[in-house]
């Protein structure tokens, strides 16, 4: 969440863009989002320019030589209004159309077209799109985030953008590899997609990829940040990544744009992001090859409310779950887009967990007897503050088999105050916020190192999919994981003997005893006969124990005694003071 100095200077560019004429807010955020694809384009350009010249990554160059004035660093200097206006229109958004046209990711830019008519307002927004530090973090997400919330429609479809930290905890949950095909059905701004990108770069590294590099924050410091090379990615995988491997829809044509070049500056140069509703029946029609056994991975936080024409919707979905709620046609339609196999992590609002409906039940029934449910991480109610106070959870499932246990995870700390401010409460040593924080790393820690009842280890879920590959992926455990953490055991004398291994002190290395099914704690196993019994209900609160501890109170008399004490030397000062009047 972007706060102070930055929201004010946002405030002003829009205030600029209504002075000067342009009123329309989808209009507005288009034009905003333009002028910072240029400069983003240059800020990529010259970050593959230092990781060419330091590893032997080879990249396609964005400008060629005869277009070097083209870049945001060249022509944003340009002191001279109509000079720059010509520039820009002519030939920047010229570039963004032909730099695209051989991709998919050319169908959003073939209309580019800049609406700013006035010298006067061109150069008001360059240089505030200049001093945004958009090469810091996710700072980009964050103001398309803010920017968004500006639309007088935001937020009335349930449509929110999910917050960084939750992502990047699902992402990291699933651990998506570079041969799988990953899809997010109701992408937005593909937050998802490009946090898989982020993930793959950072578990392919290197130490000698690693790099460090100083940006300038919101409070105009400058701090480090760690850039993520990716080298150890062979150049199929690159190639693979680049072209076949991302896949988004929605209906929002603004968001698809947004999402195309969110996408593009992550490296992803030919996003498959389309402009479809993916529950309705023209999908199963447009494209048949994706919505049925298409993806290994997919992530979604759908829209949580609203209801649907049954006629629109596609007839294969409603053979899975007969009902109109956006929220329960998303899971179906998430199992329908499924390989077997394929998992996914999808955020539902926690009425799905615990409504009565019949579609509600036969949501979870399908989840639990006929699908591997796997997870429920409960989240604070206060996650999507504040845009909305709506409670929701994590659920994590993969197509096909059956359900024996499922794992229950109760989040009370994201790591961000639970008001409208979202304020972030922990920081590192030296002083920084901590996005990754609270609850989150146990959770994944605890993910790693879970073990069923029966205290067999739980092989990763992206090594029972079809066509994951995780075991060629370096073994990593993200670094906010605390000291101390549960982690599993790879040395040979941390196997028992049948070959499985058992969870270890990450400092020590010494194997510690299997978790006990204790209720009492954040996390713990439900069998599929005792959800059966409950009508498969899946809200936390049903299964967890709530240890409840007798307060101890002093004697009346020692509390009446003290309070007596307090008020004889009340009485004493009043008479001392009495004394000198």
């Amino acid at each position: 969440m972007i706060t102070g100095d930055l929201k004010n200077k946002i405030d002003k560019l829009w205030l600029e863009f209504w002075q000067g004429g342009i009123a329309n807010p989808l209009t507005v955020i288009e034009q905003i989002t333009f002028l910072m694809f240029a400069r983003l384009l240059d800020i990529n350009e010259s970050r593959d320019e230092k990781r060419a010249a330091r590893t032997d990554f080879q990249f396609t160059p964005r400008f060629k030589d005869h277009e070097q004035h083209l870049r945001w660093s060249q022509f944003s200097h340009i002191e001279d209004a109509e000079r720059l206006m010509n520039l820009v229109r002519d030939e920047v958004f010229k570039h963004f159309r032909e730099h695209t046209s051989d991709s998919r990711f050319g169908d959003y830019m073939k209309d580019a077209r800049m609406v700013i008519d006035k010298p006067s307002l061109l150069v008001k927004a360059i240089e505030m799109i200049d001093a945004l530090p958009l090469d810091a973090g996710d700072t980009k997400g964050d103001l398309y985030e803010y920017l968004l919330s500006k639309l007088s429609t935001a937020g009335i479809n349930g449509q929110f953008r999910t917050p960084r930290h939750v992502i990047k905890l699902m992402v990291w949950l699933l651990d998506p590899q570079p041969g799988e095909v990953v899809a997010d059905p109701a992408c937005g701004t593909a937050g998802f997609l490009v946090a898989v990108m982020e993930y793959l770069l950072e578990i392919y590294s290197s130490q000698q990829g690693v790099m460090q590099e100083d940006v300038i924050d919101e409070q105009g410091k400058t701090v480090s940040q760690t850039i993520y090379t990716g080298d150890l990615l062979t150049q199929e995988q690159w190639q693979t990544i680049k072209t076949r491997m991302f896949h988004g829809f929605d209906f929002d044509s603004t968001m698809l744009r947004i999402a195309a070049m969110n996408l593009y500056m992550h490296g992803v140069d030919n996003p498959d992001i389309h402009y479809q509703d993916t529950l309705a029946q023209s999908f199963a029609q447009h494209f048949p090859e994706l919505e049925h056994n298409a993806f290994d991975v997919i992530f979604a936080n759908p829209p949580f409310k609203g209801s649907l024409d049954q006629d629109t919707i596609n007839p294969l979905i409603l053979r899975l779950v007969k009902t109109k709620k956006t929220e329960l046609l998303f899971i179906a339609l998430i199992l329908h887009m499924l390989k077997p196999g394929g998992r996914s992590a999808t955020v539902v609002p926690q009425g799905v967990l615990f409504g009565s409906s019949n579609a509600h039940q036969a949501v979870r029934q399908l989840l639990i007897e006929h699908n591997q449910l796997e997870a429920v991480i409960n989240l604070p109610s206060g996650v999507f503050k504040p845009y909305a106070g709506v409670a929701t959870a994590i659920l994590i499932f993969a197509k096909g088999g059956a359900t024996d246990h499922v794992w229950f995870y109760d989040v009370q700390d994201d790591g961000f105050s639970l008001d409208d401010k979202r304020d972030p409460l922990y920081q590192d040593e030296q002083g920084n916020p901590l996005s990754f924080a609270g609850d989150l790393p146990k959770v994944l820690a605890a993910w790693k190192t879970r073990q069923k009842p029966s205290n067999q280890t739980i092989s990763p879920l992206s090594q029972r999919g079809e066509s994951g590959n995780s075991e060629d992926a370096p073994q990593t455990l993200h670094p906010g994981i605390p000291s101390g953490a549960r982690v599993e055991c790879r040395e040979p004398e941390a196997m028992d003997g049948e070959g499985l291994s058992h969870p270890c002190d990450l400092d020590s290395g010494t194997p510690l005893v299997p978790q006990n099914d204790d209720r009492t704690q954040a996390c713990f196993w439900v069998s599929k006969a005792e959800l059966a019994a409950n009508k498969y209900d899946l809200s936390v609160n049903r299964y967890k124990e709530t240890v409840h501890q007798e307060e101890a109170y002093e004697d009346p008399k020692v509390i009446l005694q003290q309070w007596m004490g307090l008020v004889n030397e009340i009485q004493g000062e009043l008479k001392e003071l009495e004394g000198m009047l």
